[in-house]
């Protein structure tokens, strides 16, 4: 092989791999628009979740007694308070992870994400058993009455 074709072939490689890394960029692109709409989308339903419970425990709170009423703001209010400590805390934990490289700011958002979705599943399994305790509770009360 003559040194002009090797150049030449050289030349056409590299210009081959321009092309694909071009591709390659544009397709993450693509993906992180994808998961940045589906998480807007995921944000969006988990809002009109919360709006639609949050009409529900209304209308069984305005049926209960005071004492219920009560207990629950109790808890409500409780709730509410570490839920406004978390955030902080996820604001200041964020704020020490902007000044991280582009890699290990991702890795650290990554690993947030894995923690709060298993945070998350923890919620929903005390939801789950909060739900079976007053199914348990209701069909007793239904019982006796």
């Amino acid at each position: 092989m003559k040194l002009s074709d090797m150049f030449s072939t050289l030349a056409r490689n590299a210009e081959e791999l321009e092309k694909r890394v071009a591709k390659w960029q544009e397709d993450l692109g693509k993906s992180g628009e994808d998961l940045m709409e589906n998480a807007r989308r995921w944000r969006d339903q988990a809002a009109k979740r919360q709006d639609d419970l949050n009409a529900q425990i209304k209308g069984y709170f305005e049926e209960a007694d005071e004492k219920v009423r009560a207990e629950w703001q109790k808890a409500k209010t409780e709730w509410d308070a570490e839920a406004a400590r978390m955030e902080g805390k996820t604001v200041e934990m964020r704020a020490r992870a902007s000044g991280m490289a582009e890699d290990a700011a991702a890795d650290w958002a990554e690993a947030y994400a894995a923690n709060m979705v298993a945070y998350a599943q923890k919620v929903q399994e005390e939801a789950s058993n909060a739900v079976a305790a007053a199914t348990e509770a209701r069909a007793k009360a239904s019982g006796k009455g």
